[in-house]
C-alpha cells in the first residue's frame, strides 16, 4: 500500500470559512495536495481575494463560490454551481465558525465582588450575540452537512468539522463557543453512526489555543500588546509553552481527507500541544 496523500488530487473539496484564519491555511493545503478547490464565504469581495494567492498557483482547479452556511438555499445554489463546475463532491471541511465579544461574559465567576454588576456576568451575555455564536458554529455545520453529503452517498466521501478543546472541558467566559463546539462533537459521532453503510465518514479536528482575530481580545491587551491574565493561564496550562499556528493542523486534516484513514470515522481528535493532558501539577 502506498503511504501518501495523491489520492486526494483530483477529489472534490469544499471549505466552508475558507476565508478564515484556519480556513485560509487548510484551502492552501488543499489545492497544494490536488483537490479541485472550493472556497465558499458569504461576501463575494473577500472569498475573490482570499482565492487570488491560490488561484494564481492552480487556475481552473480553484472556484470562489459566495454561500451562507446559515441559508439552506443558499447552499443548494452554490452546490449547483459547484456541480455544473467541478462535479460532485468528495470532502467537505466545515471551517466556519468564531466567537464574539456580545457572547463573552466580562467575568470568569459570580463572586462577592460582582454581585452589584451582574451585567459582566451570564446574566448580561446579550441573547442575539450568543444565538449568532451558536448558530455559526452549530447550524452552519449542519446546514452545510446538509446540501452537500448528498453527493458522497456510496462514493468514500469524507466529512471534516472543526470542534475546539474546549468542547471537552468548557472555557469560562465564552458559553455559547463552548456550547456550539460541544454539540460538534456529538453531531460528528452521530453522522458517523447515520452515514456508516454509505461510505461517508464524518471526523473531527479540535483545536487547542489558537491566537486568532476571534479571540485576540480575550488574549491580548489591546493598550500593552502583552498576554493578558488569561493568556498567561493558557500558556503555563500547554505543555509546548505556546500558542498553535494554523499550519499544525494540515498534517491531520490531509490525512481524515484521504483514504489513508478510510476505517476511521466518528473521532475528534485533539491538536492543542498537550494542553488536554496536563493536571497542572
Amino acid at each position: 500500500m502506498k503511504i501518501d496523500f495523491s489520492d486526494i488530487n483530483g477529489k472534490v473539496c469544499v471549505l466552508t470559512g475558507g476565508c478564515g484564519v484556519f480556513g485560509r491555511v487548510f484551502g492552501q493545503a488543499m489545492a497544494e495536495a490536488g483537490a479541485k478547490l472550493v472556497i465558499m464565504d458569504y461576501k463575494q469581495g473577500r472569498c475573490d481575494e482570499c482565492c487570488m494567492d491560490i488561484f494564481k498557483k492552480k487556475g481552473d482547479s480553484v472556484l470562489c463560490v459566495v454561500g451562507n452556511v446559515l441559508q439552506k438555499d443558499s447552499l443548494v445554489e452554490a452546490k449547483k454551481e459547484i456541480n455544473e463546475k467541478f462535479g460532485k463532491i468528495d470532502i467537505l471541511i466545515n471551517a466556519a465558525g468564531g466567537n464574539a465579544p456580545t457572547a463573552t461574559t466580562k467575568d470568569e465567576f459570580i463572586d462577592s465582588d460582582n454581585l452589584n454588576q451582574l451585567d459582566k456576568t451570564f446574566f448580561g451575555l446579550d441573547i442575539e450575540g450568543f444565538r449568532s455564536v451558536f448558530d455559526l458554529n452549530f447550524l452552519g455545520t449542519v446546514l452545510p452537512t446538509m446540501v452537500f453529503a448528498e453527493d458522497m452517498i456510496n462514493r468514500n466521501g469524507s466529512i471534516i468539522n472543526i470542534s475546539s478543546m474546549n468542547s471537552f472541558r468548557p472555557l469560562t467566559k465564552i458559553p455559547a463557543y463552548s456550547a456550539a463546539k460541544a454539540s460538534i462533537n456529538n453531531l460528528t459521532q452521530w453522522l458517523a453512526v447515520h452515514f456508516a453503510k454509505t461510505n461517508i465518514r464524518v471526523n473531527a479536528i479540535a483545536p487547542g489555543f489558537f491566537l486568532t482575530k476571534q479571540n485576540e481580545f480575550l488574549l491580548i491587551d489591546e493598550k500593552t500588546k502583552e498576554l493578558t491574565a488569561r493568556g498567561n493561564k493558557i500558556i503555563a496550562q500547554t505543555p509546548m509553552g505556546t500558542f498553535g499556528q494554523p499550519e499544525d493542523l494540515i498534517g491531520l486534516l490531509l490525512y481524515l481527507s484521504s483514504d489513508i484513514s478510510k476505517f476511521v470515522t466518528g473521532v475528534i481528535i485533539p491538536v492543542d500541544g498537550g494542553f488536554s493532558s496536563y493536571s497542572g501539577v
